[in-house]
């Protein structure tokens, strides 16, 4: 039972985050020009805002302008038109408008009932745009019929709505590879264009916050923007708007702990820290130390990947695999954030059932014949999901680790673009940075070179139509290259919370060059590298910040040099690890 402190907590998240957003703190409304404008037949005008944006059209008619016309607002072309029957869920509407004079008119649809739902007992609420806006939607086309003469540029608008305070320098990514830097900023853009709502919301059929999206969406905004508190509202939302699946609870302390990380605000932390417990699955914990399920559970809340046919024939069991490796990383965290609040007792408490869980979770799950997990108990198949999982949270024993990463690369991309989050995670610190990097650009229908090559400009909820048929085209979860380039391409995270230590280890995989701009709350980090004759990195910290810096190995090679001097440091595997850390702006060269 849920008691008092529950209930003051959900009222006081619920009115903070409703004044955030009534209050449009978070978010505003820019005019963007069109790109082009075409007559596409006699009295229909096209007009292309170049990419797709959440909003509506302002026309500021001329003089003596008089009658009505029909605006069509779209996501998708058919035949060099807006497809009016476009598959799923993707975007199309239409309205009316009438014009008075040189009067300025907002062109907008009626609202949706999809995303503007009030909360139920199995529903959350949908997250409402402020209503002097008025209704806005994600189109990239609009076809105007009606119009007298020509359409100029200055006479139409999109009012596109972003977050208030992003900055589109912020962040940067060049590599030698021109297709994967046409997907970082596909992804980039991605982040910048779901921010319409102020908070993280799963696209535009909804409009509602879930703990996974928010979570991809998290990592992705702190490598592509300086905006922390569009992280922290969604958060709070979510503690007092907790949705179903079971794997989606952990999340919630994912998402704490990497703003502990971003900021280094434990107080911040501190006030959310006693609700993170209820998300642990600590209920559902067996006498063997391992999650359970029930058959409701394995019917509908155990989610392992959605959709259903992402799963790689997942066998469902009472111990699921994917559902025990989620309750092991929240644990690990948990215990760290606990020490860092200084409740070290319960830290310990975290740390010794994790402990007794991962025994019985290798026993049990771990198959030492083919060195992979099981999907269960019980059951021979391993799925992709059964292992990436484990993976990316550093579950799977260290002798096996790079094997499970080149198994996991042959299979392929046999997941969602949600579970491509950690498969790659897995694959770039385990050996594998060239088989991912070549799975985000493969020219197959589940890549990212897919999306861009079928001409969407915000990544999808899935990696075709064809794989979930109500798909969104305007879904953030799709966008982890975003994160994904910055933290293992260019090497940069957090190695201290607050970033007062950062880990620059780069993962170059067949790349020749990359460099780019990370922003932290410290200030920017630049950084760039070349892999020809030797290795060289360049970076450049803001002050207050120290490196520990791990640089590719290979060959016979004698060490690192700063200029002529020798730096410290030890070869370690495929690695040469400085002793000491790094600060202002260093050149380094392996020799």
């Amino acid at each position: 039972m849920l008691g008092r402190g529950h209930r003051i907590w959900t009222l006081f998240a619920t009115v903070l985050v409703a004044a955030r957003q009534t209050q449009g703190a978070a978010v505003h409304l820019a005019d963007e020009r069109p790109e082009a404008i075409t007559e596409v037949e006699p009295g229909v005008i096209l007009i292309d805002f170049g990419r797709v944006a959440f909003g509506n059209v302002r026309l500021m008619p001329p003089a003596g302008a008089k009658g009505a016309l029909r605006i069509h607002f779209g996501e998708a072309l058919s035949n060099g038109r807006i497809n009016r029957r476009p598959p799923g869920t993707v975007r199309y509407k239409s309205t009316a408008v009438e014009l008075a004079g040189k009067t300025p008119v907002v062109a907008a649809p009626a609202p949706d009932s999809r995303n503007t739902q009030t909360a139920s007992k199995t529903h959350p609420p949908a997250i409402l745009t402020p209503p002097e806006w008025g209704v806005v939607l994600p189109f990239r086309w609009v076809e105007i019929e009606g119009w007298s003469g020509t359409l100029h540029p200055e006479q139409i608008v999109r009012q596109a709505a972003f977050s208030k305070g992003w900055n589109d320098e912020a962040a940067a990514f060049k590599s030698s590879d021109e297709m994967l830097n046409r997907i970082w900023e596909l992804c980039r853009y991605s982040i910048k264009a779901t921010t319409f709502a102020g908070l993280y919301v799963d696209g535009d059929r909804e409009r509602i916050p879930y703990e996974a999206d928010a979570y991809l969406n998290q990592l992705s905004q702190y490598y592509t923007d300086n905006d922390v508190q569009m992280a922290r509202d969604t958060i709070d939302h979510l503690l007092a708007h907790a949705t179903w699946p079971s794997e989606w609870a952990p999340h919630m302390v994912f998402m704490v702990h990497a703003d502990w990380m971003q900021t280094g605000d434990k107080a911040w932390l501190a006030g959310r820290y006693d609700r993170l417990k209820s998300k642990l699955l600590l209920g559902r914990r067996g006498e063997d130390g391992l999650i359970s399920s029930n058959a409701q559970q394995i019917k509908r809340t155990d989610l392992v990947d959605w959709p259903h046919s992402e799963r790689d024939q997942y066998v469902f069991t009472s111990r699921n695999t994917v559902v025990n490796a989620f309750h092991l990383r929240a644990m690990a965290l948990m215990a760290d954030m606990a020490r860092a609040l200084g409740k070290d007792g319960q830290a310990a408490a975290f740390e010794s059932q994790a402990r007794a869980s991962m025994i019985e979770f290798q026993r049990t799950l771990f198959d030492a014949g083919t060195g992979l997990y099981r999907d269960g108990p019980g059951t021979g198949h391993s799925s992709l999901h059964a292992n990436l999982f484990p993976l990316a949270f550093g579950l799977v024993p260290e002798s096996h680790r790079e094997k499970t990463a080149g198994w996991l690369a042959d299979r392929g991309m046999k997941c969602s673009v949600y579970a491509a989050q950690y498969l790659l995670e897995g694959l770039f610190q385990n050996g594998a940075d060239s088989q991912a990097l070549e799975l985000i650009t493969a020219k197959n229908d589940r890549s990212w070179r897919h999306m861009l090559e079928s001409g969407t400009t915000i990544t999808w909820e899935a990696w075709d139509q064809k794989y979930k048929p109500n798909q969104d085209w305007n879904h953030a979860w799709g966008a982890a290259p975003a994160n994904l380039l910055p933290r293992f391409v260019l090497g940069v995270q957090p190695q201290a919370p607050g970033w007062t230590s950062a880990r620059i280890c780069p993962y170059i995989g067949n790349l020749q060059f990359a460099g780019g701009i990370v922003p932290t709350p410290l200030g920017p980090i630049r950084i760039s590298w070349k892999n020809a004759n030797g290795f060289t990195l360049e970076i450049e910290l803001p002050e207050g910040m120290d490196a520990r810096v791990e640089l590719p190995a290979a060959g016979k090679q004698i060490g690192v040099f700063n200029g002529d001097s020798l730096v410290k440091a030890a070869r370690a595997g495929n690695r040469w690890v400085l002793d000491q850390p790094v600060t202002g702006t260093v050149t380094l060269d392996v020799k």
